[in-house]
């Protein structure tokens, strides 16, 4: 069975975003960016904000002349999967593969996923927190980085409890830590 994966990259103090709205201190270095890749293979789905669409949409048609082999891979990765995005900013998409949706139904995306053969991915803390509030969530992905940025937006929704099982877990090179937790039901 499928499930609907929460992945995140974080500082420590749990933030995407420092409050100037960067992330370049979460930009993974060549070893965690193969982790990821590997860990993005059973995606065969990517439910997105417009935010992060906006970001990840250069994946679709960028140019891998003279590209790592790990970007080439995660380029790949990201055009073979169809893209949800929600969005009431938004009038069209512009990627392959790619459909907007206006509201983001939790019923919906929980048959979606009991449906398909690949795991669907929700992507991005606002939209994430849809998920989160509604107890879609199975899988949990955080890749926290060794960095304090003192506010932002924030990985997790407030007010929202949910006990988790965690399952994997590795520290790479960087400093960077892997957390793999699952919901339990």
């Amino acid at each position: 069975m499928a499930s609907l994966v929460y992945p995140v990259i974080t500082s420590l103090d749990g933030y995407v975003v420092d409050a100037d709205g960067s992330f370049a201190w979460a930009e993974p270095d060549e070893e965690v960016h193969a982790f990821v890749n590997a860990s993005e293979r059973s995606i065969g789905t990517y439910l997105l904000g417009r935010r992060l669409y906006e970001t990840m949409r250069a994946w679709d048609t960028m140019s891998l002349d003279g590209a790592t082999p790990v970007m080439r891979d995660f380029a790949e990765l990201w055009r073979a999967a169809d893209k949800v995005v929600y969005s009431t900013a938004l009038d069209s998409v512009s990627t392959a593969r790619t459909r907007l949706e206006s509201a983001f139904d939790s019923d919906a995306v929980r048959r979606a996923v009991e449906m398909s053969e690949h795991d669907m991915s929700v992507a991005g803390p606002t939209l994430a927190a849809h998920a989160i509030r509604a107890g879609i969530v199975d899988v949990w992905q955080q890749l926290v980085c060794p960095v304090v940025v003192g506010g932002g937006t924030h990985w997790l929704p407030a007010g929202v409890r949910v006990d988790l099982d965690l399952v994997d877990e590795r520290r790479f090179a960087s400093g960077v830590v892997f957390l793999r937790y699952v919901t339990r039901r």
